[in-house]
């Protein structure tokens, strides 16, 4: 039988725990052994006495790092320098699972590969629809989303609703969120629910009915159309003159509105450019930006990673981990998300490394002490796996013969934004 321990997490202000005690049950039935490291859900609001009564032995970090499978939300170089200190503790045979930023912080999966151990980054998780239970991406910006709408309106020094009192009648807020991917709908349902009047953009038109679902206007801008997304579903990186046209046209519609929300952000890359400090200036005093890409830069130009600014009468917030601030509830969509990818890689008990399965195959980014994930090895310059090259090869000469390949599908869940930690 398979152990997999589950760690405490170690990144600075990090309250989340990969795996909360109800979802125990179902890791049992699959035949996996449950070791939690003490103190492991404490500031999330599961304590060890649950565990414990769930089944699963509270231990100390070296015997979680001594398990077959070693799990956690924060690994690697999502977990920065504060993993350093497990390195020496993980076996060369380690296969460790969680979400680390393996299109940001590639070099350290070099570093993972070359002490031979195996690595499972959750946030590849395809946009398929199978695996849908399994992605801790949309969950997680699900709460990055309710939780920003909060943060706007504590900060704005005006109420949500439409109030009709014997005072006079006070004008319902103006929201408006920039992304319709997860956390932008989130958002948008949040500020609705609260009573404010909502709209938003995303460079993607076919969006237009999940922002009318949520109640919300879907603003349009005259831009030419381009797509918006890679093959995996996630966002994409476009040119620089598409940004500025962007940026020049929702400048007025930002000047509009009390709360901004913006939720663009490319996987490995820069954060786009979208609100600029002249947009910021058009804006009333005491409105409110909460700029959820603050991690990797931020989409407006005044944004600073975990600040509070205030320029032109304006309130800047730059949150980098809002789904921390709801860690009971974060970590158990996480532990649910983690829970249904190790039923499904693990088989009576015993690890099934199935490369024929999507899921398997597009989240398992180092393998036996090698890079395996192709888009990793071209960040790092590594030459294609040899059944890679000659994949890529016959494709060429489809393609010569005049019978193109066609592209796999992203599957139905369109969603391009990468929001949450």
């Amino acid at each position: 039988m398979a152990t997999i321990g589950i760690l405490r997490e170690t990144y600075p202000g990090e309250r989340r725990v990969a795996l909360v005690p109800t979802t125990i049950a179902k890791l049992k039935k699959s035949g996996l052994e449950v070791k939690v490291e003490a103190g492991a859900g404490k500031e999330a609001g599961y304590p060890d006495d649950e565990y414990a009564q769930a089944g699963a032995p509270v231990v100390e970090r070296r015997e979680v790092l001594a398990c077959d499978l070693v799990a956690g939300v924060r690994i690697l170089g999502a977990a920065g320098e504060s993993w350093s200190a497990d390195l020496e503790g993980l076996g060369a045979s380690a296969v460790i699972i969680g979400r680390c930023d393996p299109l940001g912080a590639a070099d350290v999966l070099r570093d993972a590969g070359s002490r031979g151990w195996t690595v499972v980054a959750l946030e590849m998780i395809p946009r398929i629809t199978r695996a849908q239970s399994m992605d801790v991406l949309s969950s997680m910006a699900t709460v990055a989303g309710y939780r920003a709408v909060l943060l706007g309106a504590v900060e704005l020094p005006r109420m949500f609703p439409l109030l009709m009192t014997a005072a006079g009648t006070v004008t319902a807020a103006r929201v408006f969120v920039i992304g319709a991917g997860v956390a932008g709908l989130q958002a948008l349902a949040t500020a609705k629910r609260l009573g404010a009047t909502t709209q938003a953009y995303d460079v993607r038109a076919a969006c237009r009915e999940q922002v009318e679902s949520v109640g919300a206007k879907f603003i349009e801008l005259s831009l030419p159309e381009t797509s918006a997304e890679d093959q995996g579903g996630y966002a994409k990186e476009l040119a620089e003159d598409f940004y500025r046209q962007q940026r020049e046209l929702m400048a007025s519609v930002v000047a509009e509105s009390d709360v901004v929300i913006t939720t663009a952000a490319i996987p490995g890359k820069p954060s786009p450019l979208l609100v600029t400090e002249q947009a910021v200036k058009g804006m009333a005093p005491g409105s409110v930006i909460v700029d959820l890409a603050a991690e990797r830069g931020g989409n407006c130009e005044l944004t600073q990673p975990d600040q509070r600014v205030q320029q032109h009468g304006v309130t800047i917030l730059g949150p980098t981990n809002l789904p921390s601030e709801v860690p009971y509830h974060a970590s158990q969509m996480f532990s649910n998300n983690i829970a249904n990818y190790l039923r499904n890689l693990v088989k009576d008990g015993q690890i099934a490394w199935n490369m024929d399965d999507e899921i398997i195959r597009e989240t398992v980014v180092v393998r036996d002490g090698d890079v395996v994930h192709p888009r990793i090895r071209s960040i790092l310059g590594l030459d294609p796996l040899p059944q890679a090259a000659a994949e890529q090869t016959a494709a060429v000469e489809e393609t010569a013969a005049g019978d193109p390949p066609q592209p796999e599908s992203s599957g139905e869940d369109g969603d391009s934004e990468d929001t949450a930690s």
